[in-house]
């Protein structure tokens, strides 16, 4: 529990993901949960077959780029830390997410009907607020450099699986 409190204090931008040592469990439950929480989030939006394929598409397109760039910068000393880092902090937006979602359908109809889309967009900023944080504390990249990688990041694991299933 002490170790996931660790990771979760990277979203209030705390903490070295590489001072944090977690076991190789530990990594798998959280892409994991990943998983789960991701089909919950989309299978509101679409049908679940859907909704999980595309979670899964995310999944694997995270893991390949994360590990691309470990692999490019000679950093595979820090791989679990930097995948673990980053699919806490998914998950914790992922769980936020959930949260918007059920107030948007509590929404509906209300004076507080557009709230959920700036909250959506709060927690986007936030969210490449938090991997750039992360990018930078284990690649010692330059702060630009890491928002533009964030961004690239959000895009090709949100966005390409999703280009790909709206032409399915």
């Amino acid at each position: 529990m002490t170790l996931l409190i660790e990771y979760l204090q990277l979203c209030w931008f705390v903490n070295n993901p590489t001072d944090l040592h977690p076991a190789r469990a530990f990594f798998w439950k959280n892409v994991l949960f990943y998983v789960v929480s991701g089909i919950i989030v989309e299978a509101n939006i679409g049908d679940f077959p859907e909704a999980t394929l595309e979670v899964a598409m995310r999944t694997i397109v995270a893991l390949i780029l994360l590990s691309m760039q470990i692999i490019s910068t000679r950093k595979s000393a820090v791989f679990y830390q930097l995948q673990t880092a980053v699919f806490i902090c998914e998950n914790f937006m992922m769980t936020l997410g959930i949260g918007v979602e059920i107030f948007d359908l509590f929404a509906q109809g209300t004076p507080y009907q557009e709230y959920p889309l700036y909250l959506g967009a709060l927690l986007i900023v936030w969210y490449l607020a938090i991997i750039s944080y992360i990018f930078k504390r284990v690649f010692a990249f330059h702060y630009a450099q890491c928002i533009g990688m964030a961004f690239v990041y959000f895009t090709l694991t949100y966005g390409g699986p999703f280009l790909v299933m709206e032409v399915i």
